[in-house]
């Protein structure tokens, strides 16, 4: 089995510097005022670059995770899950059909949940965080942002189970191979196409319609399968 996060990871890497972030903050590695190193000082400690941390931090304070004051710098806001510290623990390498899978099990029945105890505060961050990401040019970014969208919802639900179920699977998308694989299922017509599908994930979750809630997002993660599977199809390989 390998780790789900090695020591050394890709430079620029956000997703797998956010996991290491994230596991930082829980581990309380930091100071006990609860402030951050600089962004160079993380990209040095980390070796990665200082994009990299920039993006992560940026999901993290959007995430109400961490915060930032002006001539301060940057504070610990709240403890992460403690689920995905488990997950870290647990998690090792899968195949795509067997994460998306697990995805197509776990995250319709999150949005459900969330579709019955949503706040509209909440419902705000998510379009915010729905918005960042069809907004950015970045493909490394955009997958952040996607990938932090889908991360509040499984903890607006509110199950702490689920929860630490939707955590493992998250660690298993942090990888280079998983992260490349994403990037060529994005272009412009996809990004549309998956923008069209957040907003009405959050639409039914803001109407307190917790079917509603779950289809969409059960077409939302089928849409994507099939544009990996077209990929694999245009490799010459299998999604196994």
């Amino acid at each position: 089995m390998t780790p789900a996060f090695p020591d050394q990871i890709d430079s620029d890497n956000s997703g797998a510097v956010l996991m290491r972030l994230r596991k930082m903050i829980d581990a309380e590695e930091f100071e006990t005022d609860g402030r951050l190193p600089t962004e160079r000082e993380l990209s040095e400690r980390l070796s990665v670059g200082r994009r990299a941390v920039r993006r992560a931090l940026e999901v993290l304070e959007a995430e109400g995770l961490i915060w930032r004051r002006q001539g301060k710098g940057t504070f610990i806001g709240q403890a992460p899950d403690a689920s995905g510290v488990l997950a870290a623990r647990i998690s090792g390498q899968a195949s795509v059909l067997e994460v998306m899978t697990a995805r197509l099990c776990v995250e319709p029945v999150l949005a459900r949940l969330c579709a019955q105890r949503a706040t509209p505060a909440e419902i705000r961050q998510m379009r915010e965080l729905a918005d960042r990401t069809e907004t950015t040019e970045d493909t490394d970014a955009a997958e952040l942002w996607d990938g932090a969208l889908h991360r509040f919802i499984a903890r607006t639900a509110g199950n702490p189970i689920l929860l630490t179920t939707f955590s493992l699977i998250d660690e298993l998308r942090t990888t280079d191979e998983w992260r490349d694989l994403r990037q060529k299922a994005r272009g412009p017509d996809t990004l549309r196409q998956y923008h069209h599908q957040h907003t009405q994930i959050i639409d039914f979750i803001e109407a307190g319609d917790a079917e509603g809630a779950q289809i969409a997002m059960e077409l939302h993660l089928k849409t994507l399968l099939r544009r990996v599977e077209r990929i694999f199809a245009q490799d010459g390989r299998k999604v196994a």
